[in-house]
């Protein structure tokens, strides 16, 4: 007889009150869940209130931008009658091996009602995975008005997928994906989709980018502004968690693919790729973790699952065993508070890591991710590091600061949707108040990133020295506040280009990159958007820069190396 065990788990604070919200979380199965925490809830088919948990925890998120609390919401195997709203700080995923193992009727969806005009510029924070939904909210279409740091992964849409929801919105990244019917970008001024299916796509803004896309879009750069690569050339899906028959809890690992790739891994139902037991994994809690007891774990040979939550480290999470995988779940946000690093990799191969926010603290940190010792030499082509859904930033939750947020010192690492955030608004916002320099930082040779997102840090936001690297998408904003032509100029040249390819780089390629203004304290110029060396193999491709508005006479005078137009008193240039 199978025995039914239930657990009673309390769901977190209410963000604007300190009144908590008591409800019993009940699970059932033959094996107990792993203790993963109050904040993940995780329900099966049979569960009668499932819609007033979501709604309960979504009522506290809708508008918690930089808030205290974050969620995952898991779903067994099964089909499921719900309205799925997805707020701040929420990952949404399914626990089956396929994403049709998942079935929810009615929607999983990203609404943008908290802000005026149904504007979703802001809507950061929030993801879905591994899951299917037949949309019928919404004119039976599903709505997933998102912005930066966002991600639909491994998701089928069994029916039409609206990027939008009547407002601006500033996206944002899809992989691995099928939606049955069209997708539609509407107001998105920019979009990352990689290895995914849909019957048509329909919007251009800025800059749309589509890489081993099974159908894309017809057009060419710059009317409409698509890059279409037929294949990915190497790519390894992110790991994510799912129940076996008997109900035991897995870490499926994809497997590597680095001979180019078009279209969805699960056509056959489960992605290639191993299963490895939770017990493998130190089940971090904020509530009882610190950063002795996770790089004791992690020397006793454990991989580390983030539960959700904030995590205070007075020193850097040590990775460096070859192979560690590293997963947070619900955004789980490693604040540091010393001016350490809070996380090191050391340079050595297979290393993963996904699902994380990193938050700069009130000392200065002269980095907030080092991947790989300074100097790292080794060749990881067979066996890369991999970093999926890595997201940093300075600012917007309180005063803080970082000269750099991640630096790649290691070769042939590969990274996959990326948000690199000096804050722009929240608390402790200003010139001084949340100083950084740069985003990334890349001194390893054949580096790949897909989806890189770079905002408002107030020098370079993107340093590449290393050769052989490819960036596939590029989104940034310079620094709105510079407060003088005089603060903000190196040398002779005004500004800082968002995009900089160092001088002794000999090859370089990348494709689809927007660079936009608003520099609305000063009128203040860049010279350039994007400097490189201009050498036969450093390659540039579909380059835009958009003056969304600012002090009279400031913008971007040329779009690369002096070349293209100025963007002062006109919106918009292109260079193929």
């Amino acid at each position: 007889m199978q025995a039914r065990v239930f657990i009673t788990a309390l769901v977190v604070l209410i963000t604007s009150s300190t009144t908590a919200i008591c409800r019993a979380l009940s699970e059932s199965g033959t094996l107990a869940a792993p203790d993963f925490g109050p904040n993940v809830l995780i329900f099966d088919p049979s569960m009668t209130d499932i819609q007033s948990r979501i709604d309960d925890v979504f009522r506290q998120q809708e508008r918690s931008q930089f808030g205290p609390n974050r969620y995952a919401i898991m779903f067994k195997p099964g089909k499921y009658d719900l309205d799925v709203q997805v707020g701040f700080y929420t990952q949404v995923l399914g626990l089956g091996e396929s994403p049709d193992d998942v079935t929810i009727t009615g929607a999983v969806r990203s609404k943008a009602r908290w802000m005026a005009n149904n504007n979703a510029t802001c809507n950061f924070w929030r993801c879905a995975e591994n899951l299917s939904v037949t949309p019928t909210m919404d004119n039976n279409i599903n709505v997933w008005a998102v912005s930066q740091a966002t991600a639909l992964r491994r998701v089928h849409v069994k029916g039409a997928l609206n990027l939008w929801d009547g407002g601006w919105s500033s996206g944002g990244f899809i992989a691995d994906s099928k939606i049955d019917g069209q997708v539609n970008s509407g107001s998105q001024q920019q979009w990352f989709s990689r290895n995914t299916e849909w019957d048509s796509w329909k919007g251009a803004n800025w800059n749309m980018v589509f890489v081993g896309v099974a159908n894309p879009p017809q057009g060419r750069w710059p009317d409409p502004p698509y890059t279409v690569i037929d294949e990915t050339p190497v790519i390894r899906e992110k790991p994510f968690l799912f129940v076996n028959d008997d109900g035991r809890f897995f870490v499926w690992v994809p497997s590597l693919n680095s001979k180019g790739t078009r279209g969805i891994t699960w056509n056959s139902g489960t992605s290639p790729g191993v299963a490895l037991p939770i017990d493998q994994f130190h089940l971090a809690r904020p509530d009882r973790d610190n950063a002795a007891s996770l790089n004791a774990a992690l020397n006793s040979g454990k991989h580390l699952l983030f539960t959700p939550g904030i995590y205070h480290l007075t020193e850097s999470i040590r990775v460096a065993r070859p192979h560690t995988i590293v997963l947070g779940l619900g955004y789980a946000t490693l604040e540091v508070d010393n001016g350490t690093a809070a996380l090191s990799i050391s340079d050595v191969d297979g290393v993963k890591v996904g699902g994380l926010l990193i938050e700069a603290g009130p000392i200065n940190s002269d980095v907030l991710v080092q991947v790989g010792e300074p100097g790292s030499l080794a060749s990881h082509a067979a066996d890369p590091i991999f970093l999926w859904d890595l997201f940093c930033r300075v600012g917007g939750a309180h005063p803080a600061k970082a000269t750099c947020m991640v630096t790649i010192n290691s070769s042939d690492v590969v990274g996959d949707n990326f948000w690199l955030w000096r804050a722009d608004h929240g608390r402790g916002v200003g010139w001084t108040s949340n100083p950084n320099k740069n985003g990334l930082v890349v001194n390893g040779n054949n580096v790949t990133i897909y989806g890189l997102f770079v905002e408002h840090t107030q020098e370079y936001q993107t340093i590449w020295n290393g050769n052989g690297g490819r960036v596939f998408f590029y989104q940034s904003e310079m620094p709105y506040d510079p407060p003088s032509q005089e603060a903000w100029k190196h040398g002779d040249v005004n500004g800082y280009a968002s995009y900089k390819v160092s001088d002794t780089v000999a090859t370089h390629e990348a494709w689809g990159l927007g660079v936009y203004c608003v520099f609305y304290a000063a009128p203040v110029v860049a010279d350039n958007a994007i400097e490189t060396p201009e050498t036969p193999d450093v390659k540039m491709h579909h380059m835009v820069t958009i003056r969304l508005g600012g002090q009279p006479n400031s913008g971007i005078k040329a779009v690369i190396n002096g070349k293209g137009a100025a963007v002062i008193t006109t919106r918009k240039a292109v260079v193929d």
